[in-house]
This record gives structure tokens, sequence and C-alpha cells, in this order.
């Protein structure tokens, strides 16, 4: 019987070594992603907020995106390229402009510095010994030494846990003092990173995370408090220290923040932090979506016009207004207000895409040859817009050319990663365009990519 336990509970770890080797194997794998929020106003903002700080770090003017994801946690990050990702969530707890531009600073560190790629070599090297002390422990315990066994794979496991969170320590370190570079070379002030920053270790504490120097081991991230201390001691000393902030970047991004509050908070709770009682141009635009969303017609109507009261050339509040009317049912006067803000933008794609969705939506085919004129123009500078391929897709059926209606639905498609899909619609409108034109070729890269798509998924089964 003692025999029959031992070699069970062989048999046991074996088959948990064997679990984790496969788990291990698997943590590379990228998470399912989240939805991202698209803007023009609030990546307009991004975009001016970062300029300067991109041209301190020497990337190339343009080349950077900020990518906005609908997420409540105070987070932003970069995975792969060079692209930011920033959390609904920290937009919503920053209390200025100059706290969002100090966490871009720090994000745009770990771009520069290429840690995206050396994250990867890392985990793969964590992943090396964690399975190397997995294999010992499956040697161990078909040996019969069971102790053994789970001691080599708990003591390679925690070799590997270490490893790869001290590098990740370094790496955050070594950004912060990037980010207060770029913020010194750019002149603006570093007060705003370190008060987010602040912010952070005051909701570690909140939640009962130690600031003790051995919880430190234990961290992705060195602790906030010594973040702080190391970067006031340079920041503080920086010329750009006493820089006033850019009041214009303050009020545009008090603007965004209820914009974006009231586009996902409860009407209610917009209502409650957003009182009808304030005046300001932000609240207005905080009420006007919480009263849209409520149904509440009359009264988001009479938000926007407000808006438009105190800058009637405003193109944002006059997208506003093109939205409630157009998503009421009213495409017909939506056009009014959607066009001037296409013009007043020249012809910003989200904004050109709205046009041309009211311009369909009045269902007057005498607006769908201007329709197609906004809308192509809308994807030829931004290719990654499915809703404006779909709407383009809809003005080429209903005049009967169905190649380039199967060519659009094929662009929506492979980005929402409907990979058989996107391939037969592909080849439906290579086989019906003329042959080498523009289109033909778009329509043969997006079977190639397609079908490249669905052999790596095979393959990885």
């Amino acid at each position: 019987m003692p025999s029959f336990d031992l070699s069970l509970r062989s048999y046991r770890i074996v088959a948990y070594c064997l679990a984790l080797i496969a788990c291990s194997m698997s943590i590379i794998t990228p998470a399912v992603a989240q939805s991202v929020l698209r803007d023009a106003e609030t990546e307009q903002l991004l975009i001016d907020m970062s300029a300067p700080l991109v041209e301190a770090s020497e990337l190339e003017p343009g080349n950077l995106d900020l990518v906005m994801i609908n997420d409540p946690s105070i987070n932003a990050f970069v995975a792969g390229g060079q692209v930011v990702y920033i959390h609904a969530g920290l937009i919503n707890a920053a209390d200025t402009a100059n706290e969002v531009q100090g966490v871009i600073a720090h994000e745009i560190g770990h771009v520069t510095a290429g840690h995206v790629v050396r994250f990867n070599e890392r985990t793969r090297a964590a992943n090396g010994i964690t399975i190397l002390s997995l294999l010992l422990g499956v040697g161990a315990a078909l040996a019969g030494a069971g102790d053994a066994a789970l001691g080599a794979i708990m003591a390679g496991q925690q070799a590997a846990l270490g490893s790869f969170l001290a590098f990740n320590r370094n790496q955050e370190a070594a950004t912060d003092l990037a980010g207060a570079r770029y913020l010194s070379g750019a002149g603006i002030t570093g007060k705003g990173m370190i008060s987010f920053f602040e912010k952070l270790r005051n909701q570690e504490i909140r939640r009962g995370y130690s600031q003790a120097d051995e919880a430190a081991y234990g961290r992705t991230h060195p602790l906030s408090g010594d973040r702080i201390a190391t970067l006031r001691g340079l920041l503080e000393e920086d010329p750009a220290w006493d820089a006033p902030p850019d009041p214009q970047l303050q009020e545009r991004f008090v603007r965004v923040q209820a914009k974006l509050y009231g586009y996902l908070a409860e009407p209610w709770q917009t209502l409650n932090l957003y009182p009808e009682s304030d005046k300001s141009a932000a609240a207005r635009y905080a009420r006007a979506y919480a009263y849209h969303k409520d149904a509440q017609v009359d009264k988001a109507l009479a938000e926007a016009q407000a808006l438009l009261d105190m800058e009637a050339e405003n193109p944002y509040f006059l997208e506003l207004q093109g939205q409630v009317l157009l998503e009421s049912g009213r495409p017909e006067e939506a056009l009014i207000p959607l066009r001037r803000a296409t013009e007043l933008t020249l012809n910003q794609p989200l904004i050109a895409s709205m046009f041309g969705h009211a311009l369909i939506a009045t269902e007057d085919t005498a607006n769908y040859p201007e329709a197609e004129r906004v809308l192509r123009a809308a994807v030829a500078r931004d290719r990654f817009n499915p809703f404006a391929w779909y709407q383009l897709g809809v003005v080429y059926a209903e005049r009967g050319d169905i190649p380039r209606a199967k060519l659009a639905s094929a662009e929506q498609q492979v980005m929402a990663r409907q990979y058989p899909q996107a391939l037969r619609s592909a080849q439906a409108a290579e086989a019906g365009l003329p042959y080498g034109s523009p289109d033909w070729i778009r329509a043969q890269d997006i079977s190639l990519q397609a079908r490249s798509e669905l052999e790596r998924l095979r393959d990885s089964r």
C-alpha cells in the first residue's frame, strides 16, 4: 500500500508538471483585445499633448499612435510598435492634462528603449528556467522522489519569477528617468508626473499594498514612494519645473474628460457629477451625452445648442449636435452641422464617416455621390475605420458596383478578424475588379493576409 501511494503521488506530480509546462508555454499569448474608444476630439488632444514629448524623444513626428481603451482601471501601456494605449480610467482619474503628459512621457520611454521586445525575450528566458525545473521535477517524480520533485518545481518557479520581476522593475525605473528627460526636453513641468505617482501611491495604500522595502521584491514596478523620491530630486532641479501648464490644453482636457465620462457613465451618475447648475462647457458636454443616452433628445439638443452659442464654429460641438440628430432619427437635420464639422476639420475621418452615414441615412439617392466622396476621403486617411468601410459598401451596393462593395466588406471583415469571410469577400472582389487596378491589388493583399492568418491559426492548434 505505501508503494502504491508513492506511485500514485508520482503520477500526479508528473501530470502537474506537464500541466505547468503547457501553461508556461501559453503565458506569452496576448490577452483578449479590449475595445477601443475612438473620438476625433480626444485623438487630436492626445496628439497635441504628446507632440513636444515625441520631438524631445527623437522619435519621428507622427509615428507615435495613442489609442484609448475602454477600461475603467488607471493604466497605460505599450504592447509592440510605436503605440501607447491609454485606459479611459486614467483619463477619468487625472486632474490635469499635465498629469497625462507625465504618463505619456513614461510610456514613450518604453517605446524608445524597445522594452516590449526585451520583455518578450525575458519572458522566454523565464519560461526556460521554469520548463527546466519542471522537467527535473518530472524526472524526480518518475524516480519516486516526490518531495524532491516538488522542491525542484518550486525552486524553478521562484527563480523564474524573481528574475522576471527584477528585470521588469529595472525597466520601469529606467523608463521613469527617460520620461523625466523628455518632459525636460519639451519644456514641460514634471509636477504632473509627480502628482500622478502620488495618486498611485495613495491608491496602493488604500488597497492595502505594503510600501515596505521588502515588499518591492514581489512587484512588477518599483515602490511608488521610491519612484516619487527619485523623480522629485531630478524634476525639481529642472528649469521646466516652474513652467506654467498650457491653459488651452487644460481646458481642452477638462472638456474631453467630461465628454468621456458622459459617454461611459450611467446618466444619473453624470447628472450627479455635472448638475444643471454647472453652466461650464465641460458640464454641458457631459450632460448632452447623458441626456442623449437617456433618450431625452430635446435636453441633449439644448445642451449642444448652448455649447454652439459659446463657440459657433467649434467642429466638435457641431459634431455633437449632428450626432444627436442623426441617432434620434433626424438625418436631414444632421447634415448641416456634420457637413460644417467635416469642412472645419478638413475631412477628419471619424467626423467625415458620421457625415457620410447621415447622407446615406436620408435614403435620398441624390446624396449618395457626396457620401461616396466623403467616405472615400475618410478611408484614404484612415484605413482602420470599419464603420466607414461599411457605409462605403452600402453606397457601392446601391449603385450596383458589387466588386467594390465586396472589397469594402473584406476591409471591414479583416479588421474584425473574420478571416474566412474576409477571404471570400476579397476573392469575389478580385474576380470582378479590373486586372491590375489599385482596388484589385488591394483585394489580393487582403486575400493573402486572411489566408496567412488562417494558416497561422490552424498551425497554432
